[in-house]
C-alpha cells in the first residue's frame, strides 16, 4: 500500500484536492444561492437539491470544459510550435510529429512498448494521437454539458423574471453562454502562455516542470 501511494502520489494528491474543492464549491454554492433567494424573498433549497440543480451543474462544467480545452490545445500545439528556452517545448528545429525511430514505434518499439505502438496500422495511428483525441473529446462533452445545464439554469432565471424561456440553439448563441465560456478560456490560455515564458527564466529546484537551477536560459526541452 505504501509503495502504491508513493508511486501514484501526484495523481492521488490532485484527485483528493479535486474532490475537496468540488465539495467546497457545493457548500459555498448552496449558501450563495440561498442568499440570493432570500434577497428575492424566495424560499431556499437544501444541499442535495442544490448539487442536483442546473445552477451547480453549469458552474462545474464551465470550469471543466475550459481546463480540457487548455490541455487539448497544449498537447496539439506543442507538436508544431516551440518556445526557445522553455521546458514545455521541444527544441527549435524538432517541430512536427517525429519519425518512427524518435517515437519508438513499429520496428523501433521496445519489448515493453504498448501493443498498438508495436503493431502499427490503424490502431497505432489512433494510439499515437490518443492523448489529444481524449482531451478534445472530454472538452466537447463538458462544453456540451455546460450548454445544456447553462440553458436550464438560464431558463429558471427567465421564468423567475416572468420572461420567456429560450431553446438550446438560442442559448448557445446568447451573450450569457459566451460570457461564461470566454471568461474561462482567457484565464486558461493566459496561465499556459505564462508558464511557457516564465519557465525560460525562472526555476523551481527539484520540479520536473523546471530546468535545473544552473541551466542556461536558452536551454530548451530540458527538465530536472
Amino acid at each position: 500500500m505504501r509503495r502504491f501511494l508513493r508511486e501514484n502520489g501526484l495523481s492521488l494528491a490532485f484527485g483528493g484536492l479535486f474532490l475537496l474543492t468540488l465539495a467546497g464549491q457545493a457548500v459555498a454554492g448552496v449558501a450563495d444561492y440561498n442568499e440570493q433567494q432570500a434577497t428575492r424573498q424566495l424560499p431556499g433549497i437544501g444541499f442535495w437539491q442544490y448539487i442536483t440543480s442546473s445552477s451547480y451543474a453549469a458552474d462545474v462544467t464551465e470550469n471543466w470544459q475550459s481546463e480540457y480545452l487548455q490541455f487539448f490545445l497544449y498537447v496539439v500545439a506543442t507538436v508544431w510550435l516551440v518556445q526557445r528556452g522553455s521546458t514545455e517545448s521541444k527544441k527549435v528545429g524538432e517541430e512536427g510529429p517525429g519519425d518512427d525511430k524518435q517515437e519508438q514505434v513499429g520496428e523501433h518499439a521496445g519489448p515493453d512498448a504498448p501493443k498498438p505502438a508495436i503493431e502499427g496500422g490503424f490502431r497505432g495511428l489512433v494510439y499515437s494521437r490518443s492523448l489529444g483525441l481524449l482531451m478534445g473529446f472530454i472538452f466537447l462533452c463538458s462544453w456540451g454539458a455546460q450548454s445544456i445545464a447553462g440553458r436550464a439554469n438560464y431558463n429558471v432565471e427567465q421564468l423567475r423574471d416572468l420572461q420567456d424561456p429560450v431553446t438550446w440553439g438560442q442559448y448557445v448563441v446568447s451573450s450569457d453562454f459566451w460570457n461564461r465560456t470566454l471568461q474561462n478560456w482567457q484565464s486558461e490560455l493566459l496561465a499556459v502562455g505564462s508558464m511557457a515564458i516564465f519557465a525560460v527564466f525562472l526555476r523551481q529546484r527539484g520540479s520536473s516542470e523546471s530546468k535545473p537551477v544552473g541551466a542556461p536560459h536558452e536551454a530548451t526541452g530540458v527538465s530536472n
